[in-house]
């Protein structure tokens, strides 16, 4: 039988990653490339996702962190790995409950006219999350946005950093990756 790590590395590896030629969101041409989104909106995949990612939050950056208020990210990436994490703290009647939020490309141009939306205030300390990593360009953006509400990011967990400068680029802002897997430990 397989263990959690196992089962989502084999269901990411049969659902989400894709060799080939691909241009990425950075602009870098690839012969990777990794869409989490098909692992992440699977119900077992989710539900893979909140226990591993709950385990983290919990062993490494509760245990750095206390105060983290809510868990969050760039949509839509982030969206269904921040919500998959905070149900399963949720489930478990986790002493420390995290709220759950996510983070426009821009601002509405409409109702309360906001960048940040759910579960989220002024004042808070969060994890930022991310689906992948690669120069760490929208995770640093969503840093941003968070700080310019107010937010104060204590770590980053992400699902995979593909291990080409965007963990470096992010902790260099003082900020700590947590990711479930790197290129390497997903492809062996």
């Amino acid at each position: 039988m397989q263990n959690s790590q196992e089962q989502l590395r084999a269901m990411l590896l049969e659902k989400s990653v894709r060799t080939g030629t691909f241009t990425l969101a950075s602009g870098k041409i690839s012969d990777l490339y990794v869409d989490c989104r098909v692992t992440a909106l699977d119900p077992v995949g989710a539900t893979l996702i909140g226990s591993l990612g709950w385990e983290v939050v919990q062993r490494d950056i509760l245990s750095r962190f206390p105060d983290i208020a809510a868990i969050g990210g760039m949509t839509m990436g982030a969206d269904p790995i921040s919500l998959a994490i905070g149900m399963t703290a949720a489930l478990q009647h986790a002493p420390h409950l995290l709220q759950v939020f996510t983070v426009r490309k821009e601002a509405k141009d409409h109702g309360r006219g906001r960048r940040i939306e759910g579960n989220f205030n002024a004042g808070d300390t969060v994890i930022v999350v991310d689906d992948v990593i690669t120069t760490g360009g929208s995770t640093l953006k969503a840093i941003d946005a968070i700080e310019e509400e107010g937010g104060r990011v204590a770590a980053a967990l992400v699902l995979l950093d593909r291990e080409e400068g965007g963990r470096e680029a992010i902790e260099k802002h003082g900020i700590p990756v947590y990711p479930l897997f790197t290129r390497s430990s997903l492809l062996g």
